[in-house]
């Protein structure tokens, strides 16, 4: 059956704006690799000044993690907690204290076990779950917003990995629960934003998909084109953007999501390559700022290089059927003036 539609002009314009807003953005890449280990690095969080948490060092050779955040103006700035043998630094917020944005992560001490960790205001201080109960202690830091509280995961006895999220300030810690019927086995909290929204993802049945808690209420979330076995968030912005990964019959993708629209975008490095040296290849997002700047990091094959994306709207595609309708217009009443 044919419908007929009628909408005046005005109306039609609207509707080409709305379809306009939900297109995919484009983006520009800039690759970011401290000297200290060129062969490695990944940038995990980013604010809305720009700058920038990640690490250089792949941790399993004869370079250590070490953590710096990194400004476009002032480059590379160490920070590693003190002590540790190595050092992530994964999250960092818009407020600015002595200084430094506040950053939050995690570090690795001399008997290899795993404690979160804050710097606020320039104080370094351990932040580790009491219900941690591994073998070596595995607790880490994985968002912070900028309420200063922050969420991350532990791990059991079993080394099971449980979200958790705790208020810096009040040092209350509130322990994260998922539907039932996610039948998750294992997941983690990765990031949270000043709505106290939960980025995430979870095992169920040796199969990892992402999830977004909305003050309590949680969505399991996978590959929107049905082809990945894995699907992860690791970061989560103020207007309801989350980033994170999927993987593929190729290998690692980026992935962009937006609330707000429910649309899925696939964003990857165009240098990547899914033939690599490390276990990691493709592309992997870990962080999104409110201006729609993303971090993350990506193997071209020899190495593991940190990138900075930035999004840039695609030009509203034009309806030549309603650009005709106006040049009709106009001619219309072109004709009627020269009358």
């Amino acid at each position: 059956m044919t419908r007929a539609f009628g909408c005046s002009l005005t109306t039609i314009t609207i509707l080409c704006l709305a379809a306009a807003s939900a297109e995919a953005n484009t983006y520009t890449f800039q690759t970011i690799d401290n000297p200290g280990d060129p062969n490695f690095n990944q940038l995990l969080g980013i604010n809305n000044e720009g700058t920038i948490a990640g690490y250089f060092g792949d941790g399993m050779g004869m370079v250590p993690n070490n953590g710096y955040t990194w400004t476009k103006t002032g480059g590379f700035v160490a920070e590693n907690f003190n002590p540790s043998a190595q050092t992530q630094v994964v999250a960092i917020n818009n407020t600015l204290a002595n200084g430094s944005y506040n950053t939050a992560g995690f570090y690795v001490d001399a008997a290899g076990a795993n404690h979160g960790f804050t710097q606020i205001g320039g104080v370094q201080n351990t932040v580790d779950n009491p219900l941690t109960q591994s073998t070596p202690n595995f607790n880490q830091l994985l968002g912070l917003n900028d309420h200063n509280v922050a969420v991350g995961v532990y791990a059991d006895s079993a080394n099971n990995m449980h979200g958790y999220e705790i208020d810096l300030a009040a040092k209350t810690i509130v322990g994260i629960t998922l539907p039932s019927s996610f039948n998750a086995t294992s997941f983690m909290a990765a990031g949270i934003n000043n709505s106290g929204w939960i980025a995430g993802n979870y095992t169920a049945a040796g199969v990892t998909h992402g999830f977004i808690d909305e003050n309590g209420i949680s969505k399991s979330f996978d590959d929107p084109n049905g082809n990945g076995t894995n699907t992860s968030f690791f970061g989560l912005n103020n207007n309801g953007q989350a980033v994170g990964s999927f993987v593929d019959a190729n290998g690692t993708n980026g992935l962009v999501y937006n609330l707000a629209t429910n649309t899925w975008q696939t964003v990857d490095d165009p240098n990547q390559s899914f033939t690599s040296a490390f276990t990691f290849n493709g592309t992997t997002l870990n962080g999104i700022n409110d201006l729609g700047q993303v971090v993350g990091f990506y193997s071209d094959g020899t190495h593991v290089n940190g990138v900075l994306a930035t999004a840039t709207p695609e030009p509203a595609p034009i309806d030549f059927m309603l650009l005709g309708g106006v040049l009709i217009l106009g001619a219309r009443l072109k004709r009627k003036r020269s009358v």
